[in-house]
């Protein structure tokens, strides 16, 4: 295995050799299977666990290794599973809120250079997910570039990259049809040999089908969705790294049928630019544009400069972000008053003991 073909760089490995000791070996999670981790060394794909003391130490979901990080392990043979002693200082990282009631944060992908936001041309189009989507990789660090798929099955094909491109400022739109091939080679342009690229989109709009495109051959199975919505089936299970001809690797996920926003204002801003440039107008720099007197966004509503249904998306949009932020942080608070007393209850029983 090229671990450089996989993304590492000189850059990586100094900063590994600063961390960590001789027996360690660098290594790249490609996917997790409820705690079993998939990864690649320089030798080949191993199957590996976290240590003990690493699981003890680690105080939430998001601490523990996500496909795509890097991580020091230790080979004990070669056949036995390998351990990981810890994590590589992510440079880049997709979170959001976990599905269900836990109020904490679920990496989805880390260390990737590109993300593809795959939307389909037929009744998945939806340009607030698009929305969101971006706000989620704003919020990573990494360049979006959206891909409007299944381009065979919609007619007035310039209406919707139009409407794509009002919202999203500055960011490569590409029309692609991954079932006959067309506008693939524009994505090459961004998988450059050494770098990362992510697939994130909903359930049915092709993400499976166009690394199956990329590779020029079945590598993973693909479902197709119902005629009536649009919905398709999670044929992708888990997250994977997949190794690309040319040195790149691809990230495949599966359809989020639940985005719960994790990001900061900045990120915000970044999704909604027209927003940001009219704020700068308001009486107050605190406005939320909603009641306060002097507010330029709610004129350029009213004006018709901005689109309404933006607006409200972005309203949305922040209100959420606000909300998951606080719930984040009791639930982050509550964590470690727990692990606290679960280590004091642990050296009162060794003082037991001793005694």
């Amino acid at each position: 295995m090229n671990l450089k073909n996989f993304g590492w760089s000189e850059a990586m490995q100094n900063t590994f050799s600063a961390l960590y000791h001789q027996q360690l070996y660098p290594a790249r999670i490609c996917r997790e299977d409820r705690g079993l981790y998939t990864l690649v060394t320089e030798e080949a794909e191993r199957q590996a666990k976290v240590s003990g003391n690493f699981r003890h130490t680690v105080i939430s979901r998001s601490d523990f290794p996500a496909v795509g990080d890097w991580v020091a392990v230790e080979v004990p043979d070669a056949v036995s599973r390998c351990i990981i002693h810890g994590i590589l200082p992510r440079f880049s990282q997709f979170s959001r809120k976990a599905p269900g009631s836990a109020n904490e944060e679920q990496i989805v992908a880390a260390n990737i250079d590109t993300a593809f936001l795959v939307s389909g041309l037929d009744h998945d189009f939806n340009s607030r997910r698009i929305e969101r989507y971006l706000t989620l990789v704003y919020e990573a660090g990494v360049n979006p570039v959206i891909l409007l798929n299944k381009v065979d099955l919609e007619l007035d094909l310039a209406s919707k990259i139009a409407e794509t491109e009002s919202i999203a400022y500055g960011v490569p739109v590409i029309a692609v049809s991954a079932k006959q091939g067309q506008g693939v080679e524009q994505i090459w342009e961004y998988l450059t040999p050494g770098s990362t690229g992510v697939l994130l989109g909903s359930s049915g709009v092709g993400k499976s089908s166009l690394i199956n495109a990329l590779l020029v051959q079945e590598k993973l199975k693909t479902s197709s969705v119902r005629e009536a919505d649009s919905k398709g089936r999670h044929t992708t299970t888990h997250r994977e790294l997949v190794p690309l001809p040319n040195g790149a690797v691809l990230l495949d996920t599966p359809g989020m049928r639940e985005l719960q926003l994790l990001a900061s204002e900045s990120a915000l801003a970044s999704s909604f630019v027209e927003i940001s440039e009219l704020a700068r107008d308001c009486r107050f720099r605190d406005c939320t544009h909603t009641d306060e007197p002097g507010c330029a966004v709610k004129a350029g509503v009213e004006a018709g400069i901005l689109d309404l249904e933006r607006y409200e998306s972005y309203l949305r949009q922040r209100k959420e972000i606000k909300h998951n932020r606080v719930e984040q942080d009791i639930h982050l608070q509550k964590q470690e008053v727990n692990r606290w007393k679960a280590i004091h209850r642990s050296l009162k029983q060794h003082h037991k003991y001793k005694k």
